[in-house]
């Protein structure tokens, strides 16, 4: 099957289970930003190869592809979605990412103050992903508020995500606030 399909020439674009959307709905918004948030996370990985850190970040980015389902999954068929054992964002990635952060917090010692995003390149990679986090943070409540989403661990997830992101790269910049 070619990725040229041209069904969303008229402006919509399919979700889950055959259902379809305009490109602009709040759900796609959601979709987007979290595939945006995970190009982020893999320039940072490939400004860095050898960074202690990928390990954490291809854990997160196959997280991110489980929450793009889910959230690419109209609030109808989420039994459907559960049932057809589609992975979905649950406490427990929330306590992973929690205990990630106490990780880096004991390494990095007491941080305060604002950083300055910036050099090297893959802590100004990891800035990048963690404001486009926020962002995604934005949208997802956005879901929530208009009832389309049930699953407020995504919102969890991503607040706790923004966090990790925002030491990782203060760990990768070598430099404290």
């Amino acid at each position: 099957m070619s990725i040229v399909t041209r069904t969303g020439d008229d402006g919509t674009t399919a979700i889950m289970y055959a259902r379809r959307v305009p490109k602009n709905h709040t759900r796609i918004e959601a979709v987007g930003t979290i595939d945006e948030l995970n190009a982020a996370i893999g320039l940072a990985r490939a400004l860095d190869p050898n960074s202690p850190a990928n390990g954490h970040l291809v854990r997160v980015q196959k997280d991110l592809v489980a929450l793009m389902g889910e959230l690419a999954t109209d609030i109808a068929d989420l039994d459907r979605y559960r049932v057809d054992g589609y992975s979905r964002i649950t406490t427990d990635n929330v306590a992973w990412l929690d205990s990630l952060a106490e990780e880096i917090e004991s390494k990095l010692g007491k941080l305060s103050g604002w950083a300055i995003p910036g050099p090297p390149p893959s802590a100004a990679a990891l800035d990048l992903a963690r404001a486009v986090c926020r962002r995604s943070e934005r949208v997802v409540c956005s879901l929530i508020e208009r009832g389309m989403l049930e699953n407020r661990q995504i919102m969890v997830y991503l607040n706790r995500l923004s966090d990790v992101l925002w030491l990782m790269a203060r760990t990768a910049g070598r430099q404290t606030p």
